[in-house]
């Protein structure tokens, strides 16, 4: 029994998380025990532990007797992530020998062509999925456990962030694009400096662009 309790709980907190990071659940909206149990199926319990784990990882505020309220982004906090994004990416860029970072390079352009293929399909549930991978590759090549474990908590709140501004992406699908094919060229020549710069560029339009879509809550 408390196996599949702890599943249920599992389940649950997915769906939610997911829910809030996909816009399903908007900045704002108060989420109850009893309405999240009917949709998902289960009992309060497991729905109760999935929001326990939510508040957790500030996903939302749970007020007792009275719901969980879905929490935006602060500009401090969408500033931070934006700066630790970039100090994980380029310090494991350059902590990488040669022969890793060109192998990377090759696979990368190719991904470059799925990601086209996901904007011109307007796919942006598949180029989120895809441009989240691709940033991770820069800190998976580095071969340092902890700064992937690191990257690894910061992506759901990526993942939110493209989400949140998908219809913005669409329109700059060119720009970004050519962007992360400066990034693939500047590994080709094994140009960790170049990439670095680069880097802090893409971040910067990118971030400068969510500010600008988001509405956080302070």
């Amino acid at each position: 029994m408390a196996s599949e309790t702890e599943s249920a709980a599992t389940r649950a907190y997915t769906h939610i998380r997911d829910g809030i990071i996909e816009g399903r659940y908007e900045t704002g909206t108060m989420l109850g025990e009893a309405g999240l149990a009917a949709e998902l199926s289960v009992s309060r319990t497991p729905i109760r532990a999935a929001l326990v784990r939510l508040q957790e990882e500030q996903w939302i505020t749970i007020y007792p007797r009275r719901g969980a309220l879905v929490r935006g982004l602060s500009e401090r906090e969408l500033t931070d992530l934006a700066d630790a994004r970039y100090v994980l990416e380029s310090a494991a860029i350059q902590r990488a020998d040669a022969p890793q970072i060109t192998h990377l390079a090759a696979r990368l352009t190719e991904q470059i062509a799925e990601q086209q293929a996901a904007f011109e399909a307007e796919d942006i549930a598949r180029f989120v999925e895809l441009t989240t991978a691709f940033h991770r590759s820069f800190v998976e090549v580095g071969g340092n456990g902890v700064l992937l474990e690191l990257s690894d908590r910061l992506a759901d709140r990526q993942r939110y962030m493209l989400f949140k501004i998908g219809p913005t992406l669409l329109q700059r699908c060119e720009s970004i694009l050519e962007e992360h094919r400066q990034l693939v060229a500047a590994l080709d020549d094994v140009d960790s400096a170049r990439f670095s710069e680069t880097l802090r560029g893409h971040i910067n339009d990118v971030h400068t662009e969510r500010l600008a879509a988001l509405a956080p809550l302070d």
